[in-house]
């Protein structure tokens, strides 16, 4: 595959179609492919849209309308100076489905999009039939996972690194972003992906204002901890998750340890099922797109998801 040009990597072409939508006052580049029941994919760090590529396809070949959007200020969307807390963002994800035109849809998150699919699916449960989360805990126990599990303050040593004032940005982008292959390989289990993979995120990193924008959110989830803001959404987060859930994670996950993603199903008032993947790390959907996109598959078209 050649990528030319930092901004080309948004939108690099494949069985989908690439476009831009509007949603609480920014634009969003989505790729879509499929028709029926919408499955909405947040990616996560230090990742963009294409991460879900093998998903996009299975999930249309599965009779889905299945639709990969870049988060805020990451790929193809809006670079906004301001608007990086989860509430903001879930909110993203919530209007990105009305412009869709879709009275809901079953949410498909990733590390920190799957941070947001938690936060959207409490703070706007009618616009989400079904939540499938992968490599990321509750916000609730991901917030005391950091506080109080040495292990798991250890493997998230990245995010106290980004409460630094330029440098995590600087380190993102410096040498190509090497870094970013550098996380990618250390967070993969051992079916490690290929240079090819590995340089498009690279190169996708290098977008102008990206690497601050991907930083943004990580540096609120810590600095607002002690702060009314942040009190007040993990207060707000106690709502529980009253739709179907399905909880993804790989048993190799250096970066989310399965301990601090075990466990989340005490919030959510739903059938709730818990999908360990072995011989995977923090990447299941990419390191095995086959097991994980059927594990996907038969959960969503399952109508008793809590058997």
């Amino acid at each position: 595959m050649t990528v030319a040009g930092n901004s080309s990597v948004a939108r690099l072409d494949g069985p989908w179609t690439h476009r831009d939508v509007a949603a609480n006052g920014a634009r969003f580049h989505i790729a879509e492919a499929g028709d029926g029941p919408l499955v909405l994919l947040l990616h996560g760090f230090p990742q963009f849209w294409w991460s879900w590529r093998h998903q996009l396809t299975a999930l249309a070949d599965a009779g889905f309308r299945a639709v990969a959007m870049d988060l805020r200020g990451v790929g193809g969307s809006d670079r906004t100076p301001r608007g990086y807390d989860p509430a903001n963002l879930a909110l993203d994800v919530t209007g990105v489905i009305r412009s869709l035109g879709e009275p809901d849809a079953a949410l498909v998150g990733h590390d920190i999009g799957g941070y947001l699919a938690w936060t959207a699916a409490v703070m706007r449960p009618k616009l989400v039939r079904r939540l499938a989360v992968c490599s990321m805990p509750h916000p609730r126990r991901w917030r005391t996972a950091m506080l109080t599990d040495m292990k798991q303050s250890a493997a998230g040593s990245y995010i106290w690194g980004f409460q630094r004032p330029w440098l995590p940005e600087r380190q993102l982008i410096a040498d190509d972003s090497a870094m970013v292959g550098r996380l990618i390989r250390d967070w993969s289990g051992p079916l490690l992906p290929d240079e090819e993979t590995v340089d498009v995120y690279r190169q996708a990193m290098q977008i102008p204002s990206t690497a601050h924008c991907a930083v943004e959110p990580y540096r609120w989830m810590v600095r607002s901890m002690a702060r009314p803001d942040g009190i007040q959404f993990n207060r707000r987060m106690k709502r529980p998750v009253r739709v179907p859930t399905l909880h993804l994670h790989g048993s190799l996950d250096s970066a989310m340890r399965t301990r601090s993603a075990a466990g989340s199903g005490e919030y959510v008032e739903a059938p709730y099922r818990w999908r360990l993947f072995d011989g995977l790390g923090h990447f299941p959907h990419e390191e095995d797109p086959v097991a994980f996109s059927t594990e996907l598959i038969n959960w969503l078209k399952d109508p008793e998801p809590d058997r």
